[in-house]
């Protein structure tokens, strides 16, 4: 019996499905990622923005079509806001939240599902492969769903969980989630989660009431998995949390703040051979302290790339977002990043449009974008989320007005991520090697600051740019930067028999370890 996930939305997303596919693997699932095949569906749904939410629509409807031809089980869980739970509940089979994983294999049961693991006999159950990603299809138009049973995890009554997944709390519940081993999709790259939910209620997003409160995960757990996969030659590891620099306030007297953290994972990269990169997202301008950039100037395995969401340039407009800091306050904390980091690249993310935003102080966001020079900025166009505050005022910026500003602030970022990767042509970096480029001949790389640099192959036929079968993808390479756009360059290897990876297979993934198939 095999399943498809469809992750939708940020990385926070992408980590809770590594451990949805630990629970369904131990249960007997195999993966595929073509959706035809699959005898059990599940999306990990995003109700932070419209279009992810119109992807669920899309998928289940054409799920729901397939179940007249063959039998087929449909599931959901991720960040989903109550008034699209509600409407969840009437088209797929099994609803939950990703702090609820661990009594999935309970609800498959009560549904009525056999499952594979409990059709073999004791040392049948074969190692399932490694799945690639699955792809999502184009919104379609939304259309009655089929009748069908569904079931919501809050409507089971509760079995106790084995002792290594306690179950007395919130605090409980969640950490009996991140007890399940991720099955990690990429053989050089992690995502390590360290808290859940959000106490700031911005008034655009929708978070809050999706994941709900902050809940930080032990650090002795996260030590120990950082720990793992630096052994297991992982040379890339994100830190993943709504407010990252946040971490260990709700739980003051029993844990480490988020600057003793990075701490200790830089020392944990200091103590040992195989280099790896430390990455974090997203932290909050309010909770960004002089302490944790003075962490990441001091340990090199720290990476010099900072994500820093300003949203807007405007102080009334940050006020009307409730984002707790004035734009003097961001200046200051990118001030003290370029003068205790120069080397390091700055991101952001900016919503454009929002409620009651005028040409005047969208401007302000403008000159707020050149005076700062990001090297890439996420730009969305506003939309209310039911649930947030804003989705009770009036959405009165245009489509076409937002479209136009966007379009504006992607020439500004254009000027001056171009400029800053001009300055690099003619100089030596270490690129990671993270996929092969669309350009065949070509493989995609990323430097310590997560600018992309597009490689020649050397594994590659000259002829006609066909893999020549020495693949190099998680390989560091030594390049010369011999070309810039604006938002990537291109480099040629320094060293060309410097390719493979030196400590480690590109073949091997750190394996999970197995989820209690049996737990009741």
């Amino acid at each position: 019996m095999n399943y498809c996930l469809v992750p939708l939305g940020c990385q926070m997303n992408q980590s809770d499905t590594e451990r949805i596919r630990t629970v369904l693997e131990a249960m007997g699932y195999r993966p595929t990622d073509r959706e035809e095949e699959a005898d059990l569906l599940g999306i990990v749904a995003c109700s932070v923005r419209q279009k992810a939410i119109d992807k669920v629509y899309a998928k289940i409807h054409k799920w729901n079509e397939w179940k007249l031809r063959k039998n087929l089980l449909t599931f959901v869980s991720g960040c989903i806001l109550p008034a699209d739970r509600e409407k969840f509940l009437k088209r797929f089979d099994l609803l939950f939240t990703i702090n609820e994983l661990p009594h999935l294999p309970d609800m498959i049961r009560q549904y009525g599902v056999v499952t594979p693991a409990a059709l073999a006999q004791p040392g049948e159950m074969p190692e399932p492969p490694q799945p690639p990603a699955p792809s999502v299809g184009a919104a379609e138009p939304e259309t009655p769903a089929p009748r069908v049973q569904t079931v919501s995890i809050g409507r089971l009554a509760r079995r106790p969980l084995p002792a290594a997944i306690p179950d007395s709390s919130l605090l409980d519940e969640t950490r009996g989630f991140w007890h399940i081993e991720p099955s990690y999709s990429s053989s050089f790259e992690a995502f390590v989660p360290i808290q859940n939910g959000c106490d700031k209620f911005c008034t655009f997003c929708a978070v809050p009431y999706t994941r709900g409160r902050e809940v930080s995960r032990p650090s002795t757990e996260i030590l120990h998995e950082v720990t793992r996969l630096a052994d297991a030659g992982y040379r890339c590891i994100t830190l993943l949390g709504q407010n990252v620099n946040s971490y260990g306030l709700d739980r003051r007297s029993d844990e480490i703040g988020f600057p003793e953290l990075l701490r200790r994972i830089g020392r944990i990269g200091a103590e040992r051979e195989h280099p790896f990169r430390l990455y974090f997202t997203s932290p909050h301008p309010h909770d960004m302290t002089d302490e944790v950039i003075d962490v990441i100037a001091e340990y090199p395995c720290l990476g010099k790339q900072i994500h820093l969401p300003m949203q807007s340039g405007d102080d009334k407009v940050l006020i009307r977002m409730n984002r707790n800091y004035r734009i003097d306050g961001y200046r200051r904390v990118v001030e003290a990043i370029r003068r205790t980091i120069p080397e390091a690249t700055l991101f952001t993310d900016i919503i454009v449009g929002f409620t009651g935003e005028t040409e005047a102080q969208f401007q302000n966001t403008v000159s707020a974008m050149r005076e700062f020079a990001f090297n890439m900025a996420y730009v969305a166009m506003y939309s209310p989320r039911p649930g947030a505050a804003s989705s009770r005022w009036a959405d009165d910026v245009p489509l076409d007005e937002k479209k136009r500003r966007l379009h504006l602030l992607s020439e500004v970022l254009q000027e001056t991520s171009g400029a800053y990767n001009r300055n690099l042509v003619g100089s030596r970096v270490r690129v990671l090697v993270d996929g092969t480029d669309r350009k065949p001949g070509f493989v995609s790389t990323k430097t310590e600051g997560r600018l992309i640099v597009r490689v020649a192959d050397p594994g590659a036929d000259a002829a006609d740019g066909t893999p020549a079968g020495r693949g190099i993808v998680g390989s560091l390479l030594d390049v010369e930067i011999t070309a810039a756009s604006p938002l990537s360059m291109e480099g040629r290897i320094v060293d060309p028999r410097a390719v493979a990876p030196a400590h480690w297979s590109a073949g091997s993934v750190l394996q999970a370890t197995p989820f209690p198939v049996g737990a009741r």
